[in-house]
């Protein structure tokens, strides 16, 4: 069963502190479908984004190496950021605009659906919360025309 997330903006927040990434992980971890979890981004940008994903990412997975990502979705995609005092390199992969690819070590990849910024919550909820469902194998393109 997937971990509860709230479904508006406002418990994304603890009062009077910064936004917490709208992440969600499959619970187990079991690896067996097709994402790990879900990622529900503010914004396009990808520079004022990434930061807190690879933050909240390195807190459950250990320590981010880099990501992979569709630039045609990104504004500013430079080829990497600094995150920590550590440079996360940025892989340009075509195609694959409702994921994104996190790696840590150098061969441990992890799928992340990424829902559109704009998307309305309910909708958002229903996607990311397919996308942590333990054993999902529903496209992106599926999970997220809700």
């Amino acid at each position: 069963m997937p971990i509860p997330f709230p479904t508006s903006s406002g418990p994304w927040s603890v009062a009077g502190g910064p936004l917490l990434p709208r992440l969600v992980l499959e619970p187990t971890m079991s690896r067996e479908g097709v994402f790990d979890g879900a990622w529900w981004p503010r914004s396009n940008h990808v520079v004022a984004e990434l930061p807190d994903l690879i933050t909240a990412l390195g807190a459950h997975f250990g320590r981010i190496l880099r990501v992979g990502l569709d630039t045609s979705t990104w504004d500013g995609v430079p080829r990497s950021v600094v995150v920590n005092g550590l440079m996360i390199k940025i892989n340009r992969l075509a195609g694959t605009d409702a994921t994104i690819s996190v790696t840590r070590g150098f061969q441990d990849h992890f799928l992340l659906l990424v829902v559109p910024p704009g998307t309305a919550p309910d909708a958002a909820a229903s996607a990311m919360a397919g996308a942590s469902t333990t054993g999902n194998h529903t496209p992106a393109a599926e999970l997220l025309l809700g």
